[in-house]
């Protein structure tokens, strides 16, 4: 199984967080739909292509070999999760849904603020998931 190194991780969660507070403080849902871009670019292309991991990367080289790792899969799943967010959020100021563009930014802002601090929100969804397709799975084998 691929695996992810924490510190890039974090960095992207880091990334996150002070872009939506930043957009979220100065009002700019232009800086949302660059986010947009940046978690796009890092679910096509993976983690290499995250301007926020490449950025940390060279500050990072000498924690990354002794860190822990995040499985990969997990990480597609979180990130597929966070532009969901971003795509409603973006979807919402289209339609000039002022508020709820943000607050659909200010969940996933939240979401990789718990991550930091040590809860994934997204892994909870994951392993629900998980275990969902395996009661499913044992249903329709007996």
């Amino acid at each position: 199984m691929k695996e992810i190194p924490i510190p890039y991780v974090r960095s992207n969660q880091t990334g996150i967080v002070v872009v939506l507070l930043i957009a979220i403080g100065l009002q700019l849902p232009w800086l949302i739909a660059a986010l947009w871009i940046i978690q796009v670019t890092g679910l096509i292309f993976g983690p290499k292509a995250n301007i926020f991991i490449r950025i940390a990367r060279p500050f990072l080289t000498r924690y990354v070999a002794s860190s822990q790792t995040e499985a990969a899969e997990l990480q597609r799943f979180n990130n597929t999760l966070g532009v969901g967010f971003l795509t409603f959020a973006l979807l919402s100021f289209a339609l000039g849904w002022q508020v709820a563009g943000y607050i659909f930014a200010g969940m996933m802002g939240a979401a990789a603020l718990a991550a930091i601090l040590g809860h994934c929100i997204g892994c909870t969804i994951y392993f629900q998931f998980k275990q969902f397709r395996a009661r499913q799975r044992l249903n329709r084998e007996s």
